[in-house]
Parts: C-alpha cells; sequence; structure tokens
C-alpha cells in the first residue's frame, strides 16, 4: 500500500477529500451541547428570561463554532484544487501546487506553491483518522503529479 497509486487508481473528479470522522464528532458534540443546553434553559423553573435566552444563545454560539471547525475540505476538480479551511477559500490550478506534503506531526497537509509560499490543506487531517489522511493525501498528490504539468486555466 506504500506504493504511489498507479494511474488507474486515481479518484474521478471532482473529489472532496474531508476529515470525516472528526465532522462527525464536531457535529454530534454541537447537537448534544445545543440540546442540553436548551433543555437546561427550559426545564429550570428559577431561570429569568434572559438567562433562558443566555442559556440557548450560547448553545447556539457554541454549535457555530463546532460547524466552523468542520468546514475544512479540499476538492480537487478538473480544472485544479479548492482549498477551504476555517476562514478562507482559495482556488488553485493545478499547476500553481507543486508538492503535497504531510510529515510526522504534522495536524495537516500543506502544498508546496509555484510562488514559494506554503498553503496549509486543513481538510486532510490526521487527527482521529490517521490511515485516511494518508490515503486522501497520497491521492491527491498523485492527481497533482497527473494534472500540474499542464495548466488548465487556459
Amino acid at each position: 500500500m506504500s506504493a504511489p497509486a498507479s494511474p488507474a487508481a486515481l479518484p474521478d473528479l471532482p473529489v472532496t477529500f474531508r476529515p470525516t470522522r472528526t465532522r462527525a464528532v464536531l457535529y454530534t458534540v454541537g447537537i448534544a451541547q445545543l440540546a442540553a443546553l436548551v433543555a437546561i434553559a427550559l426545564l429550570l423553573p428559577e431561570l429569568s428570561g434572559g438567562e433562558r435566552i443566555s442559556f440557548v444563545a450560547t448553545g447556539v454560539l457554541v454549535g457555530a463554532v463546532l460547524m466552523l471547525l468542520s468546514r475544512p475540505k479540499v476538492v480537487a476538480q478538473p480544472e485544479g484544487v479548492r482549498i477551504v479551511n476555517l476562514t478562507t477559500r482559495r482556488d488553485l490550478a493545478w499547476a500553481q501546487v507543486l508538492r503535497v506534503n504531510l510529515r510526522a506531526g504534522d495536524p495537516w497537509v500543506h502544498l508546496d506553491l509555484a510562488d514559494g509560499t506554503s498553503l496549509p490543506a486543513m481538510g486532510i487531517q490526521p487527527g482521529i483518522a490517521r490511515e485516511q489522511a494518508i490515503r486522501d493525501a497520497r491521492a491527491l498528490r498523485d492527481l497533482v503529479e497527473r494534472h500540474g504539468a499542464v495548466d488548465h486555466t487556459d
């Protein structure tokens, strides 16, 4: 399995890479904490109206932060790669991506770009699904090697 994927094994485009297990945990925790805070707001009779609203608002705010943390993804498309991180989105032509890096201890993939910079791609992160992240990083690397030689931006 450590050998590079053959051209026939490349995923069909478009393909989306995202930390699925991490997202499941974030969604589950977000829904559970919101339900708990709403239940507290409704069931405690000694709370005032403002306190009830505060409990629900806190649950919504925490849920929103958890949904933001579940946003990252990497979308490989025929024309290039879209990197969606927490608060940013960047579209890259295949030719702009020189290398896909996921070194031991890295929290997520980093892309070395033709302009000399490095771009984090948080959509592939080894966190709680290390083997899946390694497979996704290899697939993205193989796609970059396949499509990066030709600029498809016309």
